[in-house]
């Protein structure tokens, strides 16, 4: 791998896991720091295909109703791997006592996530943010 590739693969997962970093603080500005103007963020629900959130306004919107109505949701890494400016995270969403596991494809340009395609592995047992 030349080191141009082995680069973007590095930013790409550093991107990533500290926009995880940012989602267990609760620390929405911080997340948008690390989005670019015109990511789309495909999440999980829903069914079947998910909802598209595309630029930041609507994905921190996305955010802040989670953080609202889950104010104990953590995101653990279980695993995490990339390839080009792509890399791909295993994670645990959890929260009130419940979780839920999934995947995340990233694609990161420039140092900034401008796409995050989010698949569940289940449904959560309970409707509202995460069901948007």
């Amino acid at each position: 791998m030349s080191p141009v590739r082995m680069s973007e693969v590095e930013s790409a997962m550093r991107a990533v896991l500290a926009s995880n970093q940012a989602f267990n603080r609760h620390d929405l500005a911080g997340m948008m720091l690390l989005v670019s103007g015109d990511c789309v963020f495909e999440g999980f629900m829903p069914a079947p295909d998910g909802a598209v959130y595309t630029g930041k306004d609507a994905i921190a919107s996305y955010y802040e109703g989670l953080f609202n109505e889950f104010p104990d949701v953590q995101i653990k890494t279980e695993d995490v791997f990339g390839f080009g400016k792509r890399c791909v995270m295993r994670w645990k969403l959890a929260w009130g006592g419940e979780h839920l596991r999934g995947v995340d494809i990233v694609r990161v340009e420039d140092d900034l996530i401008c796409e995050r395609l989010s698949y569940a592995k289940s449904f959560p047992p309970q409707g509202g943010a995460l069901t948007r």
